[in-house]
């Protein structure tokens, strides 16, 4: 099968998956919104990433950056049904004349919600990107209790009727691809999107179904599904999200979790996930797209050695692309599932590369495949390169 073909029935496979929910598409619709003042965080604030880092950022040098902040809060209807209002918030420098602008869209991990990004949003927009937020299904406004998001994937595995982990978002993010589409004061050739850990999931996920996101930089997130349960390796993973897998546990009668049992969560709640959609298919399909992935070398719930072939695969779509310089992969050393500045220095500098204008010759040549030296890698002498941490 031609790479194009297979790329177009991949996508329409997801794209069924996605639609077999059961919930009704409705006209995309901008409802008014007002600015969430206390906003919900599950069970407890998020730790992934913390406001001292995402401070870090190279802001613009505007000592009254605030004060010409515009922001922007509303929602989208993006299907009928209990989850299908979508909480978006934006910040954007105001200007005097109008002209087109790079847009990101920054995803927030478990727990959090959009405004747990807003020093993200602030920094990128003083330096002139237009900056999107939005909450995740069952997390910020769409959440009603403590444990919504919780108590939406044991539903999920009891019900089979909503994806909550992943899917759900993603078609939500489509849907805003769609909007950010019709704004006149974005350059829609230059759509970013980023997140970590669950956020950087769903980044991943919309890269790979809607190219309408033209760069991709998904944070402590590509793992490998099949090689974990194949390898034992899905524990950090299954503790992350411990009720669903428990009652699954239940359910099926077993004494506890074993590989049977985190399959069959899996394959319940986020069909294909570990099979047809897992990231040695998926990422790929990233490419020509410039694409960054940064994950920690310790990290227990994206093992390293987990997505070799991802990577491999993906690096080779690059070169097949004729893209060199698109594809950069990133493994901090001695760090598990968390978020550094230094991560999120990476990811600025990404975004400035391909969604701002100023782009160098000498940057177009850097070499830009990296790869932690315990991942074997056969190297492409023009496009290899690796740097120390």
């Amino acid at each position: 099968m031609e790479p194009v073909e297979s790329a177009a029935n991949l996508r329409s496979q997801y794209c069924e998956v996605l639609r077999s929910r059961g919930c009704r598409p409705i006209p995309l619709l901008k409802l008014p919104a007002k600015p969430v003042e206390d906003p919900i965080f599950q069970t407890m604030p998020t730790k992934l990433v913390d406001f001292k880092a995402m401070r870090s950022y190279p802001k613009a040098r505007n000592i009254n950056v605030k004060e010409q902040l515009n922001e922007e809060n509303f929602y989208l209807t993006t299907e009928k049904s209990e989850q299908g209002l979508l909480p978006v918030l934006i910040l954007s420098m105001k200007q005097r004349t109008q002209s087109k602008r790079p847009a990101v869209v920054f995803l927030h991990p478990t727990n959090a919600n959009k405004e747990h990004l807003r020093p993200s949003l602030e920094d990128y927009a003083s330096r002139g990107y237009i900056a999107i937020a939005i909450d995740s299904r069952y997390h910020g406004e769409r959440a009603k209790t403590p444990t919504a998001y919780q108590d939406a994937l044991v539903s999920a595995w009891k019900n089979g009727d909503t994806m909550p982990f992943i899917f759900d978002t993603v078609w939500d993010l489509t849907k805003l691809a769609e909007y950010l589409t019709t704004r006149d004061d974005i350059d829609h050739s230059k759509i970013g999107i980023t997140g970590n850990s669950l956020g950087g999931m769903g980044a991943w996920f919309a890269a790979f179904i809607d190219t309408r996101y033209s760069v991709a930089v998904p944070v402590i997130a590509v793992q490998g599904f099949r090689w974990a349960i194949e390898n034992d390796q899905w524990q950090a993973r299954v503790d992350s999200m411990k009720p669903v897998f428990e009652q699954a546990r239940i359910d099926l009668g077993k004494e506890a979790i074993d590989k049977e049992v985190v399959e069959k969560v899996w394959h319940r709640i986020a069909p294909g996930l570990e099979s047809v959609f897992d990231s040695p298919y998926t990422v790929p399909l990233i490419a020509p797209r410039p694409l960054l992935i940064i994950n920690g070398e310790d990290d227990p719930r994206c093992p390293i050695k987990g997505i070799v072939v991802p990577i491999l695969k993906t690096r080779k779509a690059f070169e097949d692309a004729q893209c060199f310089n698109h594809f950069k992969v990133k493994i901090e050393s001695g760090i598990g599932h968390e978020v550094t500045s230094s991560m999120l220095k990476e990811v600025s500098d990404w975004f400035d590369k391909f969604l701002k204008p100023k782009v160098t010759s000498s940057i177009l040549k850097e070499a830009s495949f990296m790869f932690y030296d315990r991942v074997p890698v056969h190297e492409h002498p023009s496009t290899t390169t690796i740097v120390p941490y």
